[in-house]
């Protein structure tokens, strides 16, 4: 019997596979980083448009793969362009790529990109938060 999947259980599926894939980095990917940014992207999103919030974090970035805004836009652009077949492209799934179809693409594709990574984002940032702590160091009461 098959067992049916929601659409948000997908969602935080792939959110927390992300966050413990930074987890098993051993320290090679900033967890501090990677959850900050995670944290203010949605706000940045809102603001400025999906594709210059990835812009922006792909210009503070560094060469390195293990970058911790490059993993984050890797992982959002994982999510949208394979997990959610909204790309046309293969691999590689980068914040590069993700912008590529963008500015490619329709209005209506940036609609549904810019709604579906707030969506994932949300979980992503609540198991970021959980696994790497506050940023702060306080507990949010």
């Amino acid at each position: 019997m098959a067992v049916n999947i929601t659409l948000e259980q997908r969602r935080s599926r792939h959110a927390w596979t992300a966050v413990q894939a930074v987890k098993r980095s051993r320290g090679k990917i900033d967890a501090g980083d990677y959850l900050r940014e995670a944290k203010r992207l949605p706000v940045r999103i809102m603001t400025s448009g999906l594709g210059h919030a990835i812009a922006f974090l792909n210009a503070k970035g560094t060469a390195a793969s293990n970058d911790a805004r490059n993993q984050l836009t890797g992982h959002i652009a994982h999510w949208l362009l394979k997990e959610r077949e909204l790309g046309r492209g293969e691999s590689p799934f980068t914040g590069a790529t993700l912008i590529h179809e963008i500015v490619s693409r329709d209005a209506s594709f940036l609609r549904r990109t810019t709604d579906e990574a707030i969506s994932y984002l949300q979980w992503l940032t609540r198991f970021a938060e959980a696994e790497f702590g506050e940023e702060d160091g306080s507990d949010g009461h």
